[in-house]
């Protein structure tokens, strides 16, 4: 017989049921990268989370005959309603076993959530905030995942998520880079060196995390404002924005961080993140005994990099600001050695950056697909 609960987030064990079901779903899966349980137990901890502080969300696990085969979240971001004028729920972590009836039932428990708050609308999967990644992978099942924001899950969930009536609300497509074949045309280079001769733009370059911390609040307030046309965007709080920024320094190569600086602020940046996915794998999980050190180890060993994060205010886009800004992409890809580059989850709304990735030797191999459902 099949059964839906809600979790008591407080009751450890419940907690570590929730969060071991992908674990059970993808054991030795090739492609899918286990989160650090820290960190997924952080998503649902209300007193930690800055998310929790403005919005709310539940848990529920569907279980058949004592087995746990499936679970979802339920969200309601109040700062983003306000901010759109909507009336949105949020489903995320959905991860189900291919069982029609568990996901029909999981669905309908966020269905029957949203409508006791008012909401109208579900869209999905959209997480607590911008480290979460967006939606279900709908193509490039044969890649890794590279970061483990960027879900991964197997094809079937598309059907179980179409077949509650969902469809689509918005694309965001990852392009691949390759090293050899990255070359920006000349006048992209002439450009972003006549900006920086004229002092109009520079590139702030860090070498150790004390120089990165300095530049943080900057940073924030950046990271906060290049978006606002974005289809995802609401306004961050402080707490979120030094929730973002903390994480960023804990698995941050300086030297891979460059921020678009006009007049000592930051007005651009582009985030570089070595790709860990290997020891994640490896550590299962687990940061303790040996995760952390090879985690070390991995950030030297790899050859692919992860630019997730490149933005630049608006009011700078058509001063020379982006032409900075993929110099120093090239240059990130090229100092370092890396022989691939992962450019992760641009919207196809950002029409400006999709183009310009594929003018520049993108291409695209990856797509995850938000879905809405009205109620």
């Amino acid at each position: 017989m099949l059964s839906i609960e809600k979790i008591d987030t407080r009751n450890r064990s419940q907690v570590r049921r929730y969060i071991n079901i992908p674990f059970r779903l993808y054991k030795d899966h090739p492609q899918w990268v286990p989160p650090l349980y820290l960190d997924a137990e952080l998503q649902l901890n209300r007193d930690r989370h800055p998310f929790y502080e403005h919005s709310t969300a539940d848990f529920f696990i569907a279980s058949r005959q004592g087995k746990d085969i499936g679970r979802i979240a339920a969200l309601e971001n109040r700062h983003f309603n306000e901010y759109h004028g909507t009336r949105q729920a949020q489903f995320y972590h959905f991860d189900c076993e291919n069982d029609p009836e568990a996901a029909a039932a999981l669905f309908s428990a966020v269905f029957d959530w949203a409508r006791q708050r008012g909401l109208d609308t579900v869209v999905g999967p959209k997480g607590f905030g911008a480290l979460d990644g967006y939606g279900i992978l709908i193509e490039g099942y044969e890649h890794r995942q590279l970061m483990t924001m960027m879900n991964y899950n197997y094809p079937y969930y598309r059907t179980l998520v179409e077949a509650q009536g969902f469809t689509k609300e918005v694309d965001f497509v990852s392009c691949y880079l390759n090293s050899q074949a990255f070359r920006l045309p000349e006048r992209v280079h002439r450009i972003a060196q006549r900006v920086q001769e004229r002092g109009t733009l520079r590139v702030q370059r860090f070498r150790t995390k004390s120089d990165l911390k300095a530049w943080a609040p900057r940073i924030g307030k950046a990271y906060n404002q290049a978006f606002v046309n974005n289809w995802e965007y609401y306004p961050l709080t402080e707490r979120e924005i030094q929730f973002i920024l903390d994480n960023l320094l804990t698995v941050a190569d300086p030297r891979l961080i460059k921020v678009i600086a006009h007049n000592d602020e930051a007005v651009g940046f582009l985030f570089g993140f070595p790709d860990l996915s290997a020891a994640l794998q490896r550590a299962r999980g687990r940061l303790l005994p040996f995760g952390l050190v090879d985690l070390l180890l991995e950030m030297r060993r790899t050859r692919w990099v992860a630019l997730n994060g490149a933005g630049i205010l608006p009011e700078f886009q058509g001063r020379g600001g982006n032409a900075l800004l993929y110099a120093e992409m090239e240059n990130t890809i090229r100092e370092y050695h890396f022989e691939h580059a992962d450019l992760t989850q641009v919207a196809e709304t950002a029409e400006q950056m999709r183009a310009d990735l594929i003018n520049l030797g993108g291409k695209a191999y990856k797509n995850h697909r938000v879905y809405r459902k009205a109620l």
